[in-house]
């Protein structure tokens, strides 16, 4: 494999946050594993930790041994662990960065990375405009025969005009053709396999219209509370922590129109002309259509409520779940409902897309009573997979007609081990590919979107907590989709086993 292209200096921003242990570090080991890094290649972890070179290794190690997907070999991590250093710095300190630079630039000597560099941001929101610009006031980000890239975790900014405002920063320091807003659920391998079961199957491009389909779920539940990032969570919320992001992008990959290519930027025209033609929600609207919840005590009263965590208000009014109808307006979509709904502390965790087709039209056999629907169900984690489910005829004497499924796990059968979202959109960024980024004008149109809501929010006290813990979320979100005369679709384990609440 050809990786000289590749050399660069990764330079983390937040080296010793969990952000790095759990996903960048073993993201990074395990493109070293399978041979997809170029030997002119090193790390830096920049933190305000008083840590040693040793010390800082060995919290990596143990970081490997505990998330890589790979095992903890020796050999690769002696190679791996001599380009990895770590800098002490109050990033917060604009006099520090000039010591920085003379420190990356002895690096760059050493290791022959031709002075590339990638910035990655793995700290709260509120410090990624002021390193961007600590970067570009100190030359950091300027470069003539080499390039530098910026990569920004979410939230990117907390409203449309937040948003604006630090885009202009970045883009001022960086330009939009190295600024990666990453978004890890676009680098999971179903997601990235939702344009081939569109595209490269005859079976179902012609039916992707409102002629056939009845409705589209995403769903995203998580079992765990917020653990330790109430500070965070207290600040952003279900709605700016999944749906502005995460959701509406798997949304746009779902109704978007065929591209005029696989290069990026087709990709990204299509994704943001949905997000385009997103109905817009007037007040009346969002207080109908899109429902917040929160929770609170299990019940059996084992799980704490969400005012309870740590490090959370005890008059928290941050929601914990989300869940919305929307509509595209186009000639593809028009009239088919889009329904979303995310929370924490749900009975399973799991990210789903199910799609439901319409009745057969005079259809013979309508007399036969609970008559399944067509689903197609595109699991995105933690099993990666496809099912479609068709009615037959139930082997025997008798005329009895059940689903069944036709199924793909593709991270079910043993040996199968895909690769980690954060692996392929790392390795994406090094070789300068933005298709599983979001662009600048899919951040605005999306924030465009939320804004309605959050505006119609900041008006009215919620009455949390209104659901408890372990269970589906709010009975309005049940009464959300009973209005249309359905029902949220859960679909369990085994894939066989298909059910309502």
């Amino acid at each position: 494999m050809n990786t000289a292209n590749l050399r660069s200096l990764f330079i983390i921003f937040g080296g010793t946050g969990d952000l790095t242990h759990r996903k960048l570090i073993p993201a990074i080991y395990n493109l070293h594993y399978e041979g997809r890094l170029p030997d002119q290649f090193a790390v830096v972890g920049i933190g305000r930790r008083d840590k040693t070179p040793e010390e800082y290794l060995q919290d990596l190690y143990r970081a490997i041994k505990s998330f890589s997907r790979f095992p903890m070999d020796d050999t690769h991590w002696a190679s791996l662990s001599k380009r990895i250093y770590y800098y002490q710095m109050d990033f917060t300190d604009a006099s520090k960065y000039g010591e920085l630079k003379t420190f990356l630039d002895d690096l760059a000597d050493r290791h022959n990375t031709l002075g590339n560099q990638i910035f990655y941001l793995a700290v709260a929101p509120e410090f990624f405009e002021p390193i961007v610009k600590n970067l570009k006031d100190s030359l950091l980000c300027h470069g003539k025969s080499f390039w530098q890239r910026v990569v920004i975790e979410k939230p990117f900014g907390r409203d449309l005009q937040s948003a604006i405002k630090l885009n202009a920063t970045i883009v001022d320091a960086f330009g939009e053709e190295n600024t990666y807003r990453i978004d890890h659920y676009l680098g999971k391998e179903m997601l990235q396999n939702l344009l081939v079961i569109r595209f490269a199957n005859l079976l179902f491009e012609p039916l992707w219209n409102r002629h056939y389909i009845e409705q589209i779920q995403l769903s995203s539940s998580e079992t765990i509370g917020v653990e330790k990032r109430g500070p965070y969570y207290e600040q952003a919320g279900a709605i700016r922590d999944m749906v502005q992001s995460h959701m509406l992008q798997m949304l746009s990959l779902i109704a978007m129109e065929p591209p005029t290519s696989l290069t990026p930027e087709a990709i990204r025209d299509a994704k943001v002309t949905v997000l385009k033609q997103l109905k817009r929600m007037d007040r009346e609207t969002v207080r109908k259509s899109v429902v917040r919840g929160q929770y609170g005590r299990s019940l059996d009263q084992q799980l704490l409520a969400y005012r309870e965590e740590d490090r959370v208000s005890p008059t928290s009014n941050t929601e914990t779940y989300v869940a919305m109808r929307l509509e595209v307006e186009n000639d593809r979509w028009r009239g088919v409902p889009f329904y979303i709904r995310t929370g924490k502390r749900m009975p399973r965790k799991s990210t789903e897309v199910i799609i439901q087709f319409k009745d057969v039209h005079n259809n013979l056999y309508s007399h036969v009573p609970n008559l399944e629907p067509n689903l197609l169900v595109i699991r995105v984690q933690p099993q990666e997979g496809v099912f479609l489910q068709f009615n037959a005829k139930k082997p025997g004497n008798e005329d009895i007609i059940v689903p069944v499924q036709m199924d793909f796990c593709q991270n079910c059968e043993i040996g199968i081990n895909s690769p980690e979202a954060y692996e392929r959109l790392l390795y994406d960024v090094m070789k300068g590919d933005q298709t599983l980024f979001a662009r600048w004008d899919e951040v605005y149109e999306s924030w465009k979107f939320i804004d309605t809501i959050l505006d119609v929010w900041k008006e009215e006290e919620p009455d949390f907590p209104n659901y408890p813990a372990n269970t589906y979320g709010p009975k309005e979100a049940d009464e959300l989709l009973a209005r249309d005369g359905k029902k949220w679709l859960n679909i369990h384990e085994p894939w066989t086993a298909l059910g309502g609440k």
